[in-house]
């Protein structure tokens, strides 16, 4: 074989034009639009061919191009402008600076599989990555400390194309990373920085690209390295391509390997935010890199690290969550952890529901769980059906006391806004608007904004929609090779006046893409009304491997070639930020159907309402905290439906009838100047409660607020003094394992007050047996509620009990109190938890003692 010599060849720009390279490189732009017409400008044609990559645009400019545009004194003044701008930002105080001072020693890593911040940069494959790419944003826009972790994909995830029958085809073009706006990371002697990973009995090298997003760094791993096997080099081909062992190996560089990139970097976390369980091997790491460094135990090293991990789960299905094969875990994680001192059943049962049954898979999310001091859900209802889900790992608490929260998902606004509306906003929000995003008072000053202007300028919104369905539609129909006069009729699909509802997302079965058509005789007259027509614009990916979600885009593009509605029905092919963009800004209503609970939160119905749409929804995700009766509408009233078939019948009747009851004749109410002003009131509704709750600036002050500020601070306390509070709390909890057994509700009555009344006290005393314990060893709580037909208690509330006497006999006296505040039968018990100053949720430990 041929040796070959690589080498890198960067855009060559005239010295006046060097600021360009600054702008590309950061992905600030992305949410700025005057930056992103900066290199529209350079030529139009060019920056739709380079999916609007600004390298490959500066690429392929010509030299003269280039020349002339140096020579322009209005693009020169322009790009001034931007890199001032961009440098504004980059200094410009910030919240975390001022709520918690710019050196309060937290550093905090956001590891995720994925991340999606614009088309040029294709390493997502829908929801978590670009859920993702939005934390990173606004944590850019908040100031927070914080730098992310994730693969570098050669090939991503898949291109989407469909044939002649409708069919999902696949293919795998190769991201050029030279090309994109990443860097290569150097290390502190200025040599490319080159990680070993171990994978099992071997080391795998990895190199690491740098992607600056604001003032946030993200960092990512690649295995396409010349020192590699070829099965190696492979590992970051693809996003979720690959078997089992594939998914595992990727998932051990993003854990272990991000946490080895970061020491190479420099940056000891505080604080790693695992979103979702695919990095959960991080926690391992950190605590054999605590092993090594400070001579810890395992019990101490896990302490400290727990401390400082938090975890966000995604999936509301148990089957979603990663597991794999008890020898596949071993073969990989046994050979790194048997310096660690754990057995081999010790590792697995970190990832076990029942530690002892030696055929249970190992779960990711189970291992987060297990080494997180905080846990979330990404909506109430998902933090519902999650602990729901997970409450084997806490049998001895109901299903609501399990330790996970809920932090309700957002988005971006300012990544999904368009210029249209975004000017509205400055003229009438304010032009500071973006740094007032959470607050329901700035958004009030919608009812100000004139129905005309915000009219206009989401119509225009949706003419841009319909242009750009029909120009995709004419290239899909001549790749397919269909005849001249069939790719001509894609100019006349669709009308930019009619009442346009969009459906795109991954085409998961849950989802009901084909909600829609369980009565086509019935679509077709709303669709095809003469005087108050309505149309459906869908996208949207299937798993490679999903063979009935294809089966649901075949559906849609045979309905879709019906005489009856080829002009009313669009499907566009190829999903991605871009299309994504096109479809929220233009449509007037966003229509998500899942099958309740399955939808865990749901970002892209958010991203509908700052662009003057409305959200046609099941009560699911998100939609359940947002829905208000003048803001958007509900398909059904939150029903579940144990007869599956049933429902869907049931709630496609329900969304047709909203469809052609409500959405039509609101829509095409029309009033003085042509005006639908009750559309457009529900509009200025849905941006006044949707906008300032559902949106990253509040979702990542609520992770910092909540998470990350308590948990980085907890990993310092166990931190100092050499670990000792680690060290002390670890010991502290094996001589509480050990005396639990010890410790006993003897005694527990009420005084007899007679008849109680709303409003009294019920006083309580309970005596504790505490045996070789102390009583701040505990902590003694009243559990109280009403009483239902069972016998049981029904909607539990917890008080705490106050120390009255210890009889230094091994036995205490505890008092506490009952506030009677509704009228029924009520009923009591006495519970113990663990207390101590550096334990997190008692509940983690598995200990407690029922009355």
């Amino acid at each position: 074989m041929k040796t070959v010599r690589t080498f890198v060849v960067i855009p060559a720009l005239p010295e006046r034009l060097a600021p360009l390279l600054e702008i590309a490189n950061n992905l600030w732009w992305t949410w700025n639009p005057a930056a992103v017409e900066l290199f529209h400008r350079m030529d139009p044609d060019l920056w739709e061919g380079v999916d609007h990559n600004p390298l490959s645009l500066l690429g392929q400019l010509s030299r003269p191009k280039l020349e002339a545009l140096a020579r322009d004194d209005s693009f020169t003044s322009h790009m001034d402008t931007m890199r001032r701008k961009l440098e504004e930002y980059l200094s410009a105080p910030t919240w975390y600076d001022k709520t918690y001072g710019d050196d309060d020693g937290q550093h905090i890593a956001y590891f995720s599989a994925e991340y999606g911040f614009h088309e040029c940069l294709p390493i997502y494959s829908g929801g978590l990555g670009i859920l993702s790419g939005d934390h990173l944003k606004s944590a850019s826009d908040l100031g927070l400390p914080l730098v992310g972790i994730g693969l570098a994909y050669r090939q991503g995830y898949f291109r989407q194309y469909l044939n002649s029958d409708g069919w999902q085809q696949e293919r795998y073009p190769e991201n050029e990373f030279h090309t994109l706006p990443l860097q290569r990371v150097r290390d502190a002697d200025g040599k490319l920085l080159i990680v070993s990973v171990p994978l099992g009995d071997r080391e795998v090298q990895v190199r690491v690209w740098r992607v600056n997003i604001g003032r946030v760094s993200l960092y990512l791993l690649d295995a396409n390295v010349d020192s590699n096997a070829a099965a190696d080099r492979a590992i970051t081909a693809q996003l979720y391509g690959g078997d089992a062992e594939m998914r595992i190996e990727q998932e051990i560089l993003l854990g272990i390997g991000g946490i080895r990139v970061l020491r190479a970097l420099g940056i000891e976390p505080t604080v790693c935010h695992m979103n979702e369980g695919h990095s959960a091997f991080l926690a391992l790491a950190r605590i054999r890199c605590l092993m090594r460094r400070h001579n810890l135990s395992f019990a101490d090293a896990r302490e400290v690290t727990t401390a400082g991990n938090v975890f966000t789960t995604h999936t509301p299905v148990p089957a979603g969550n990663d597991r794999f094969a008890p020898a596949l875990v071993l073969k990989y994680l046994g050979p790194y952890c048997a310096p660690m001192g754990i057995r081999d059943d010790e590792l697995l049962a970190l990832g076990r529901e029942d530690a002892g049954d030696e055929e249970e898979p190992f779960c990711m999310t189970i291992l987060a769980l297990q080494l997180s001091s905080h846990a979330n859900g990404v909506s109430k209802l998902h933090r519902t059906v999650s602990q729901r889900m997970w409450q084997a790992l806490w049998p001895q608490v109901g299903p609501e006391e399990s330790p996970i929260d809920a932090i309700t998902n957002g988005i971006h606004i300012a990544s999904w806004l368009s210029d249209e509306i975004e000017r509205l906003y400055r003229r009438y929000l304010g032009p500071q608007w973006r740094n007032h995003l959470s607050e329901p008072a700035m958004w009030e000053r919608v009812k100000q904004m004139p129905s005309s202007e915000l009219w206009r300028g989401h119509a225009r919104m949706r003419e841009r929609l319909v242009a750009f369905a029909r120009t995709r539609l004419r290239t899909q129909l001549q790749r397919r090779g269909l005849p001249p006069a069939e790719v001509a009729r894609a100019n006349e699909v669709l009308d930019p006046e009619a009442l346009t509802i969009g459906f795109a997302r991954r085409f998961a079965t849950y989802k009901r893409a084909t909600l829609l058509f369980r009565d086509l005789d019935r679509l077709d007259s709303i669709l095809n009304h003469r005087d108050r027509p309505v149309q459906i614009i869908f996208a949207g990916k299937a798993h490679p491997h999903d063979t009935a979600g294809k089966e649901l885009i075949r559906e849609i593009i045979h309905i879709a070639h019906q005489y009856r509605f080829r002009n009313r029905m669009v499907f566009i092919e190829d999903y991605d930020i871009n299309i994504g963009r096109h479809l929220v800004q233009g449509v007037d209503v966003w229509l998500n159907t899942p099958r309740r609970p399955l939808e865990a939160s749901g970002t892209s119905g958010m991203k509908v309402p700052p662009n003057g749409g409305l959200n046609l929804s099941i009560l699911d995700g998100w939609w359940c905290e947002a829905h208000q009766v003048d803001n958007g509408w509900a398909i059904g009233s939150g029903e579940e439906y144990e007869d599956a078939d049933y429902g869907d019948e049931v709630e496609a009747q329900s969304l047709l009838n909203l469809i052609e009851m409500d959405l039509v004749p609101l829509f095409y109410d029309r009033g003085a100047g042509g005006l639908p002003n009750g559309w457009i009131a529900r509009m200025k509704a849905s941006m006044r409660s949707v906008c300032p709750t559902f949106n990253t600036d509040r979702m990542v002050r609520e992770y910092t607020e909540r998470c990350y500020a308590p948990s980085g601070q907890l990993f310092q306390r166990l931190s100092a003094d050499q670990f000792r509070p680690a060290k002390e709390l670890a010991g502290w909890k094996h001589r509480l394992r050990h005396h639990w057994r010890e410790v006993a509700v003897v005694r527990m009555d009420h005084r007899e007050p007679g008849d109680l009344q709303v409003g009294t006290q019920l006083e309580v005393e309970a005596e504790i047996a505490v045996g070789s314990l102390q009583p701040a060893d505990l902590r003694v709580e009243l559990y109280h509620g009403t009483i239902d037909s069972k016998g049981s208690l029904a909607g539990g509330q917890a008080a705490p009990m106050r120390l009255s006497h210890n009889n230094g006999d091994g036995r205490a006296l505890y008092r506490g109190s009952i506030p009677c505040t509704t009228c029924g039968p009520h009923g009591y018990t006495v519970r113990i938890f663990p207390a101590h100053p550096n334990l997190g949720d008692p509940v983690y430990t598995g200990l407690i003692h029922w009355g």
